[in-house]
């Protein structure tokens, strides 16, 4: 019996007007239904108004009875790792407190339950508190300055026991949010100890670590545990993040009155600080130019300028947005700032190994201030080393036009702010002590654009004694670094970003003209280079690997130039010295090709689904309908949006998703004509979201454009994840919807697009590389599914089209094949190709 059942509507467009009260929805909706999370905090916050702990914290008789330390338990008060869970050092710590719980114990209470998320915050509590107090005991026999001086401290806090809780909730997570909790929690626990340095920070990074062997212990099956391949998009994030917390650390300190970690030795070379009164006495005491000096010091303070105080972790945050988009020019900068830094700290223990003195340091203290200096810099080597061991994945440039006009208005700002601290003051040079000469402003400039601390640390300048002098030693350099730090983040954040930027508008313009094939749109991803028919109507997009043009799909542009653009970029790649391949193209293109004495070989299968006739009905498409009904009765709906302005509750969650496959491929995601999450961020594709009443995103498919005369005939299918969870048949159900809205809008196909090392099977006798093709099909299939791709598509009942390869010379297929290799799998790792061999092996 055939199914009749009517087709659903047309998935519906997302509605973008209340993005904000969606994502704030999703986010309280988990904290109403945490009773333990939330009795605690009522606990915590009464205890304290009952022991008016809640301004500066317990008192200190009741901090000696419940404050966790060495002198605590060697004392014999054991409790203390408990009751140090209900008390807060003041009001701040409560407020601090109280983010971190509902942060990670409010997930927990739900993933993990309500029993076992009270167990891990109390033994996680116990344990850290163990843990840090041994680091610190261990340290302090070990006549380390840090931890000695901690020795007799006390703390109470329950964000050891937080910590704790979100690490061994990140064994829960999926792998995106896996990566991001245990570098969020990790970084932290360090900044916390390694900055600010009291014993509260020392607690809270054994909870963490605590947390984390808890996890492992509980929820990881095989041991040691296998670590996860992170996608390209992920990588750049996670290096962002790391970026930006050897940013924010410095800022966290400046919040403490007494912050002395090994990290904040030097803490007013990253944010300077004001002058205090004993220094401002003793410099006027000194000089009168000296005392003019030091005044100007404190009144830069006193101004607006005193943001200059934070340049370098705004930079590096500024930075750290720039490496999160790919940017190679933020990279670049980063690892400037860094080898900057680390010469700044060579050259001062240089100086300060040949001139103990002068530092004032005692014979005695000479090994602290190496000591001081090694620890300082060690964090920047940290950081220059992730840089460049992740070099190869920041490679996305700036186009011309954006570089062009950002070098114009730093350009302009630097030229401004020179001329202005110049020619002003040099108009108004009595108002400097001693009255300023050229040749004095001008050894000034560089001080100018630097933090306070670092005023006159290179070049000698002019004391500004006077009104219009101090406005220029304030503002020059505070107007130069706000355009430059303001027109970098507009740039990192605005600009579409491309290998070949300039040629990439161009290719684009023509395909939107002109068309091309179901994959065209490929053409438009990261990665490609251009050549140009003469006439500039055609066009072929493609990468060079080693000495092979490898194309991205066939010619496009005027139907009657394209199999012209065959032979043209045949002769482009012959001028180089490079092998020509034309990869995944049709019929057309390979017959073009073997007019030039070329070879071809089947290497995938097109699908393309007619949609003028096309109605769900009969047995054939009994699959389809029963996810579309099924999905109808469990409330799941399909909804358009375009990718980047969709609302963050649910680009979240698709990131999610895509990592959380990712990650258990094992091997990494592939590329070239197969899209991933950078190439939804276009406006020109359309994602369609199988989303649920709570708005859970159950799968998403994306949809790329196929051009006629300057308007989308059809559609291509690209970039398929479900929630592993999730509904089942999503895929189908989205499919279907999709199908349906694109033939209610009059489009003429869509294509599933092409499962590369799958075909359908033919009559024809295969030839040897066909067969050797077919065999690295077979053998993939357990990890990419190639085949099981094709069968699935199937279902549509599409008609199938061949994509084949076309070269010029059968020698040069090893390094064809080696070159694709590589396009598929720009960044596997050794690991990941040792698990590639075994599988082939196997």
């Amino acid at each position: 019996m055939t199914g009749t059942t009517p087709p659903p509507p047309a998935p519906t467009p997302g509605d973008s007007r209340h993005t904000w009260r969606v994502t704030l929805d999703r986010i309280l909706a988990p904290v109403r239904h945490a009773p333990f999370t939330l009795a605690f905090l009522a606990v915590l916050w009464i205890v304290g108004a009952v022991t008016g702990s809640l301004g500066d914290g317990p008192g200190r008789h009741r901090l000696d009875r419940v404050g966790v330390g060495v002198t605590s338990l060697a004392e014999g008060r054991w409790w203390t790792p408990v009751s140090s869970l209900l008390w807060c050092p003041g009001i701040g710590g409560y407020l601090g407190a109280t983010v971190i719980v509902l942060l990670l114990v409010t997930p927990a209470e739900r993933r993990l339950g309500v029993a076992r998320t009270a167990g891990l915050l109390l033994a996680g509590q116990v344990l850290g508190t163990l843990l840090g107090v041994a680091a610190v005991e261990l340290g302090s026999l070990a006549g380390e300055w840090w931890l000695d001086s901690l020795a007799d401290d006390l703390a109470v806090s329950p964000s050891v026991g937080a910590l704790a809780v979100g690490a061994v909730l990140s064994y829960r997570l999926t792998a995106l949010w896996r990566r991001r909790t245990r570098l969020a929690i990790v970084a932290f626990a360090l900044v916390m100890a390694l900055y600010v340095g009291h014993l509260q920070g020392v607690l809270r990074l054994g909870g963490a670590v605590a947390g984390l062997a808890v996890g492992a212990a509980l929820y990881h099956r095989t041991w040691p545990p296998r670590l996860r391949h992170s996608s390209h998009t992920e990588a750049r994030v996670l290096v962002a993040l790391v970026v930006a917390a050897s940013a924010i650390g410095p800022m966290v300190a400046i919040l403490y009155k007494e912050a002395y970690g090994p990290f904040n030795s030097f803490d007013n070379l990253y944010v300077s600080i004001r002058p205090s009164a004993r220094e401002i006495a003793d410099a006027c005491a000194a000089s009168a130019s000296d005392c003019h000096y030091v005044h100007a010091i404190r009144d830069f303070y006193d101004s607006p300028a005193t943001v200059m105080a934070v340049l370098i972790p705004v930079l590096l945050l500024v930075l750290a947005e720039g490496l999160r988009r790919g940017l190679r020019m933020a990279w670049g900068v980063a690892v400037v700032v860094h080898l900057a830094w680390i010469a700044l700290f060579a050259y001062w223990l240089h100086d300060f190994l040949t001139h103990p003195k002068a530092w004032g340091a005692a014979a005695a203290e000479e090994a602290g201030y190496v000591q001081a200096f090694a620890e300082q810099t060690l964090l920047p080597v940290l950081v220059l080393v992730l840089l460049v061991v992740t070099r190869a994945r920041f490679d996305l440039r700036l186009p011309r036009p954006a570089a062009r006009k950002l070098t114009a208005v730093v350009g302009g700002a630097l030229l401004l702010a020179c001329a202005a601290y110049v020619g002003i003051g040099y108009a108004v040079r009595d108002q400097y002590d001693p009255e300023a000469t050229p040749g004095l402003l001008l050894g000034g400039l560089a001080s100018e654009f630097l933090p306070p601390a670092f005023l006159d640390a290179f070049t000698d300048s002019p004391v500004p004694a006077g009104g219009t002098a101090l406005a220029l030693y304030r503002y020059c350099g505070l107007f130069f670094w706000i355009v430059t730090l303001a027109a970098l983040l507009v740039t990192f954040r605005r600009t579409r970003l491309h290998t070949d930027a300039d040629a990439a508008v161009r290719a684009r313009d023509l395909l939107v003209a002109h068309g091309g094939s179901t994959l065209s749109h490929l053409t438009t991803w990261d990665g490609n280079f251009y050549w140009f028919s003469g006439d500039g109507r055609a066009a072929v997009a493609y990468r060079v690997i080693a000495t092979v043009a490898l194309t991205t799909g066939e010619p496009f542009g005027a139907p009657d130039a394209r199999a012209d653009a065959v032979a043209g970029f045949a002769r482009h790649c012959d001028q180089r010295g490079w092998t020509p391949c034309f990869y995944s193209v049709g019929a057309g293109v390979r017959e073009a090709a073997e007019r030039l004495g070329w070879r071809s070989v089947q290497v995938a299968e097109d699908t393309v689904v007619p949609l003028p006739d096309l109605a769900f009905t009969g047995k054939k498409w009994q699959d389809v309908r029963t996810a579309l009904n099924k999905a109808k009765k469990e409330g799941i709906t399909a909804e358009w949006w375009s990718y980047p302005d969709a609302p963050v509750a649910l680009t979240d969650q698709v990131r999610s998703i895509s990592e959380e496959w990712v990650a258990d491929k094992g091997l990494p995601e592939m590329g070239f004509t197969l899209g991933g999450l950078a190439e939804l961020d276009d406006p020109a594709v359309r994602c369609l979201l199988a989303v649920d009443a709570d708005r859970t995103v159950h799968g998403i498919t994306s949809w790329m454009p196929v051009y006629e005369n300057g308007e989308p005939v059809g559609w291509t299918l690209d970039f398929m994840r479900r929630r592993a969870s999730g509904f089942r048949g999503s895929m189908e159900f989205l499919i279907a919807s999709a199908a349906l809205g694109f033939q209610e809008e009059g489009a003429r196909f869509i294509s599933l697009s092409g499962a590369p090392l799958a075909r359908k099977a033919t009559e024809e006798p295969p030839a040897a590389l066909q067969r050797l093709l077919d065999y690295g099909g077979k053998v993939l299939e357990p990890v990419y599914g190639f085949r099981s791709l094709l069968n699935f598509k199937a279902k549509f009942q599409p008609q199938y089209r061949p994509l084949y390869m076309a070269y010029p010379d059968p020698a040069a297929l090893p390094a064809i094949t080696r070159a694709i290799g590589k396009a598929y799998l720009p960044h596997v790792t050794p690991a990941q190709g040792v698990r590639l061999m075994r599988q082939f092996s196997s």
